[in-house]
């Protein structure tokens, strides 16, 4: 059998699957909200608005609870970019997703001991948990306390342009989800990386790692 790393200690995994769930309720929230018509609902407005604000603040704990666990443990080390590689990194790491992994060979960048995330998770990653999910939170929290916006900004409302940063936010948020979850089915079978977020182990190939 494989080597067993525990990656994922409970605060992590409970972490990644409230925070999955509050993703999910935001999302469909939002829709709601946004495609909403009184005389055809799938739920009502109210609820909706309800649901998406309160989704929203338990988020924002969580995130809050993440940067703590990050800066008080070592999970934080896993998401440090080297930058002087990162150019050459990240070409490896696409070639193998897109050709590499379908002929069979094996990971650049295996995971080990050290390395819990691949170049290009951690650029990926640290864009969304460090630039998207901060933007979000924050344009989120100005439109359910809008007189904290600027009245107009460039020439529009401060509303408005609060509004569209959100709801493109929350997209790109969207479809980050969408690949996650995808994604996370490569593994040493396709349930492997969801056991691990379950259990905290990720079993390792019992193929010696590639460089």
């Amino acid at each position: 059998m494989g080597k067993k790393i525990y990656h994922y200690p409970f605060w992590i995994r409970l972490w990644h699957w409230v925070n999955a769930v509050l993703c999910i309720l935001l999302i469909f929230s939002g829709l709601s909200m946004q495609y909403s018509d009184p005389q055809n609902y799938f739920i009502s407005f109210d609820v909706a608005v309800s649901m998406h604000n309160v989704s929203g603040i338990l988020l924002t704990l969580g995130y809050i609870g993440f940067l703590i666990g990050n800066i008080r443990t070592s999970n934080g080390s896993y998401y440090k970019i080297n930058w002087s590689t990162i150019g050459r990194d990240l070409i490896k790491q696409l070639r193998y997703y897109m050709f590499g992994m379908f002929r069979k060979e094996k990971t650049p960048f295996p995971i080990n001991d050290k390395r819990k995330l691949n170049p290009l998770q951690k650029v990926t990653y640290d864009g969304v948990m460090y630039l998207l999910l901060p933007l979000l939170i924050i344009t989120g929290w100005a439109l359910l306390f809008p007189e904290i916006i600027l009245d107009r900004l460039f020439g529009v409302s401060g509303l408005q342009l609060n509004d569209l940063v959100h709801i493109i936010t929350g997209f790109l948020v969207s479809i980050f989800l969408v690949v996650h979850i995808y994604f996370s089915t490569i593994g040493a079978t396709p349930s492997a990386h969801f056991e691990a977020m379950i259990n905290g182990y990720h079993k390792m190939h019992d193929e010696p790692e590639s460089h």
